[in-house]
């Protein structure tokens, strides 16, 4: 539910250090990063030791408030009309320049930037702290048993999840040189929860099948209609009633059968 809260202030803070400080575009996208691993922690203070639906409902109420915290701070982040001038025509990498205009150039620098997240999220993930992380997703009670402090463990997940959410909205302002506002509201969290779980929650590549499925599906649908939705809908529907492991954690499932 906070996604859109997270991706939106990274993208927003990494704008607004180019557009007002005049930072390079690299010390932008750090502070991207620490933006949104500062919001969780502001938003998982207030809403870890909750669960289940009362987790979700906390959780939204403040991303609205997030929403509306940014909405109305319109000499720095342009309000309704999104923030703008988020110029990027070259980059300098040890000395290299490239050209960040180019479509192709943009897409390498975007690329090795995921190719290092996701290189750090793996790491994390096979560290002694990610065998503590799936012991409390699995079973709470037993690893709270054990000895973890459960509630420190999900604070500092909520605070790695801001992090990689800051530096996805970090490169997205970076690419489309604008932030628009819609970029907070509650349906951009929809839209990374029915990518997770067309994909496949619990598993690495999941969301990844889950988010290729989902725009294939917009863009080859939106050709012929637009009224997109239903039919994504629909097939989110389908694979919740009938492949609730998600596509890549069926795939997975027949695969070790």
């Amino acid at each position: 539910i906070t996604a859109a809260a997270l991706f939106g202030t990274g993208s927003y803070l990494c704008g607004i250090a180019i557009v007002h400080f005049g930072l390079p575009w690299y010390l932008a996208i750090v502070v991207g990063i620490i933006g949104g691993a500062v919001m969780a922690a502001a938003i998982g203070a207030l809403a870890i030791r909750t669960r289940g639906i009362y987790f979700a409902m906390v959780t939204m109420a403040l991303s609205q408030c997030v929403f509306y915290l940014f909405y109305q701070a319109v000499d720095w982040t342009g309000g309704e009309n999104g923030l703008r001038g988020i110029n990027v025509r070259t980059i300098d990498i040890f000395g290299l320049k490239f050209d960040f205009i180019n479509p192709l150039t943009r897409y390498y620098v975007v690329a090795a930037f995921v190719i290092l997240a996701l290189f750090m999220l793996s790491r994390i993930l096979a560290s002694p702290f990610g065998a503590v992380i799936e012991a409390v997703r699995e079973n709470e009670a037993r690893a709270r048993a054990s000895g973890y402090n459960v509630t420190l463990t999900r604070l500092i997940t909520f605070i790695l999840s801001g992090a990689f959410c800051g530096l996805a909205g970090a490169l997205m302002a970076l690419h489309l040189s604008i932030v628009p506002i819609e970029i907070l509201h509650i349906e951009t969290s929809g839209m990374v929860v029915m990518m997770s779980l067309l994909g496949g929650m619990g598993t690495f590549f999941g969301p990844f099948v889950g988010a290729a499925v989902f725009l294939m599906l917009e863009n080859l649908v939106s050709i012929w209609t637009v009224h997109w939705q239903l039919f994504v809908g629909a097939v989110f529907m389908i694979c919740v009633l009938f492949f609730p492991a998600g596509i890549w954690g069926t795939i997975l499932k027949w695969v070790n059968k």
